[in-house]
C-alpha cells in the first residue's frame, strides 16, 4: 500500500470537457521533451542535461528505462542507475515520463535482456515471408508467446512496484509509456506456426461483441464494415481479406500482450499509463513533408509501418484489450498535424504527443495541440541536443499555463502560420466565443509576411487573452443587429514574481490600428522599406483585449 499524503499522478476529467494531469493535488501542464534513446541510461550523462533543459523552459523529460538494464539476469533486478537518475531529476525540480522499452521498441525486440534474445525456443521469434515464399525469423518476439509476456509482466510489475516505493512521495515520475511503437515491420502478420494456427481460428466473440456495442472510431468505420452475423467468423470475413485482416489480427494479439503488461504495472502503482503509435498514412498527399523524402512518412501498407500498432483505424481493438492504458498517443512528425490531433481526441481520448519535430515547424504546431485540443503535453524528440527553438515556446506557455489549464475546450483556440501560405493550411482561423467571432490572421507587415503561432483564451464576456507571435486578431459581432464591432480596450501583460499577470502598458493607435485589430508582432517585423515604424516588436507576447459591438438604436430608425 502506498504511504503518501497525496494521490499519485492521475488524470482528471472536468465537467467542462477538460482533461488535466493532476500532480500533488494540482493541475500540471507538461512542457516536455523526449531524450535520445540512451540518454536516461546514465545519471552521469544526465548531470548537465537537467539544468540545460530547465533553463530552456522544459519541465518534464521523457526517457527510456529498458528491460535489459533492470533485469540483466532473470529474476535479479537492478534499479540503482534509475534511482540515481530520479535523484538527479529531483535535485533539478524536473519531472520524468518513463518509456518502458520492454519486449517492443519500434516493432522489434532489441531491448529485451540477453537471456531472452538467446533463448528462441522459450521466447520464439516472429517469422515473415520474403520473396519466393521463404520464411525468415526477425528480431521480434512473437506476441503470441505467453511465456515472453509473463516475463515482461514480471519485469514491468517490478519496475512499477519499485517506483511506488521510491517515488510515491515525490511524484517525480508522472506517467509511464508501456512499450514503444509496437507492431510488425517487414510483413503484415506473423507467419510462425503458432501464429498461422491462431489466424485460422475464429475472431474472439468477446471482441466482436465489443465492436458491435461500441461507438466506433471514425477511422475504423471508414476502413471496416462489420458483418451482422453473430456466428463464428474468420478474421478475413470480419476485416476483409489480405493485409486488412492480417493487421487486425496483429492488433488484437499485440494489444492483448501490451494490455497484460499494463495491467500488472497499474496494479502495483496506479499512475497514468499509455502507449505510442508509429502512424500510417492512406493518402501521401496529406502528409506535412515539405522538403522531406516520402520514405520517412510512415508507410501506406501494414508491414511498411508497424502492422497492428495503435493507428487510428485500430484504436477500438486496442481499447478492448488495454483498459489499463489511460490513453493512446501518436508520434507526430510528418503527418497533417490537426488531422492526427482530431483522430486522437475522438472517443474522449486524452491527447499527448510523446514524439514530434523539434524544429520551428514543429514548435509552431504545438500551439494548436495545446490551444485547441487540450494536449497534456507535446514532446519534441531529441530535446537534449536541440531545445533552443521549442524552449522559447515553452517559456511563454508556462506563463499562461493556469489560464490554459482551466479554460474549457470551447473557450480556447490554437493556431499557426508557416513561412508560405499553403492550400492545406488555413490563413484565417476563426471561432465564435459567446456573441463575438474571433478572427486570427497573419500579422500585418509592409514587407515579407512572417511565420506565427499562438492561442486565444476566452476569459468571459468579451475579454480574450492573446498569447504568441506573428498574428493579429479582429472581431465580428454574431448578432445581426450589430452595426459596428471593434476593440474597447487592449493591454500588454507581463507575469510578476508571483506568477500573476499584470498590465505592462496600454495598447492603442498603431498597435490596434485605431481599434480595428490587435497586432501580436514577430520579434523583428519586416518594414519593407516603409520609413515609419508603425509596427513595433512586442515585449512579452501576452495581451488582453476586450471587444465590443453596438447596434442601431430605436431613435436612429
Amino acid at each position: 500500500m502506498l504511504q503518501t499524503n497525496h494521490k499519485p499522478p492521475h488524470l482528471r476529467r472536468l465537467d467542462n470537457g477538460n482533461i488535466q494531469l493532476i500532480v500533488k493535488g494540482r493541475a500540471f501542464l507538461m512542457l516536455p521533451g523526449e531524450l535520445h534513446n540512451s540518454s536516461l541510461s546514465s545519471s552521469r550523462y544526465m548531470e548537465t542535461v537537467w539544468p540545460a533543459m530547465k533553463a530552456r523552459g522544459v519541465n518534464t523529460l521523457l526517457g527510456s528505462v529498458t528491460w535489459e538494464m533492470i533485469e540483466p539476469e532473470e529474476g535479479k533486478f537492478d534499479f540503482s542507475e534509475l534511482d540515481r537518475v530520479l535523484a538527479g531529476a529531483r535535485r533539478n525540480s524536473m519531472h520524468v515520463v518513463l518509456l518502458w522499452f520492454g519486449t517492443y521498441k519500434n516493432g522489434i525486440s532489441t531491448y529485451v535482456p540477453g537471456w531472452v534474445k538467446r533463448d528462441t525456443k522459450r521466447f520464439p521469434r516472429v517469422q515473415i515471408l520474403e520473396a519466393g515464399g521463404r520464411r525468415r525469423s526477425i528480431e521480434m518476439v512473437t506476441p503470441l508467446c505467453n511465456e515472453a509476456c509473463e516475463a515482461d509482466v514480471r519485469a514491468f510489475a517490478a519496475l512499477m512496484r519499485h517506483l511506488a516505493t521510491v517515488d510515491s512521495e515525490h511524484s517525480t515520475v508522472l506517467m509511464v509509456q508501456v512499450q514503444n511503437e509496437t507492431g510488425l515491420l517487414g510483413d503484415s502478420r506473423d507467419r510462425s506456426r503458432r501464429a498461422e494456427k491462431a489466424f485460422v481460428e475464429p475472431v474472439p466473440t468477446e471482441l466482436l461483441a465489443h465492436l458491435r456495442n461500441t461507438d466506433l472510431h471514425s477511422q475504423f468505420k471508414k476502413r471496416f464494415s462489420l458483418p451482422p452475423s453473430s456466428e463464428s467468423l474468420s478474421w478475413c470475413s470480419v476485416f476483409g481479406s489480405g493485409v486488412t485482416a492480417d493487421e487486425a489480427f496483429m492488433a488484437y494479439h499485440i494489444s492483448s500482450y501490451v494490455g497484460r503488461v499494463a495491467a500488472a504495472g497499474k496494479k502495483e502503482y496506479p499512475i497514468p499509463l499509455f502507449t505510442n503509435t508509429w502512424l500510417n498514412f492512406d493518402d501521401p498527399s496529406q502528409l506535412d513533408m515539405k522538403g522531406v523524402p516520402i520514405v520517412v512518412g510512415g508507410g501506406a501498407e501494414p508491414g511498411i509501418y508497424p502492422s497492428g500498432g495503435p493507428c487510428p483505424h485500430l484504436l477500438d481493438i486496442w481499447r478492448y484489450n488495454t483498459p489499463d492504458l489511460d490513453f493512446l498517443a501518436p508520434d507526430l512528425y510528418l503527418h497533417d498535424y490537426e488531422t492526427v490531433c482530431q483522430a486522437y481526441t475522438e472517443q474522449q481520448n486524452a491527447l499527448f504527443i510523446p514524439e514530434q519535430r523539434r524544429d520551428e515547424r514543429g514548435a509552431r504546431r504545438m500551439w494548436l495541440a495545446y490551444g485547441t485540443y487540450g494536449a497534456l503535453g507535446t514532446s519534441p524528440f531529441g530535446i537534449d541536443t536541440g531545445a533552443e527553438i521549442v524552449g522559447r515556446e515553452f517559456q511563454l506557455l508556462a506563463q499562461v499555463s493556469p489560464y490554459l489549464l482551466s479554460a474549457a475546450p470551447s473557450d480556447r483556440m490554437g493556431f499557426f502560420f508557416d513561412e508560405e501560405p499553403s492550400e492545406k493550411l488555413p490563413e484565417r482561423w476563426t471561432r465564435v466565443f459567446g456573441d463575438i467571432k474571433v478572427i486570427v490572421e497573419r500579422a500585418f507587415v509592409f514587407g515579407k509576411r512572417g511565420t506565427g503561432a499562438g492561442l486565444v483564451i476566452h476569459l468571459g464576456d468579451s475579454r480574450f487573452l492573446l498569447v504568441g507571435r506573428g498574428f493579429q486578431v479582429r472581431f465580428e459581432a454574431v448578432s445581426k443587429e450589430a452595426t459596428f464591432c471593434g476593440i474597447l480596450r487592449a493591454v500588454e501583460k507581463e507575469v510578476d514574481s508571483q506568477g500573476q499577470l499584470q498590465t505592462l502598458r496600454t495598447l492603442n493607435g498603431d498597435e490596434t490600428r485605431s481599434g480595428e485589430f490587435l497586432i501580436m508582432p514577430n520579434d523583428e517585423p519586416d518594414y519593407g522599406g516603409f520609413p515609419i515604424a508603425v509596427t513595433i516588436p512586442a515585449r512579452t507576447f501576452i495581451a488582453e483585449v476586450e471587444a465590443y459591438w453596438v447596434s442601431k438604436g430605436e431613435e436612429d430608425l
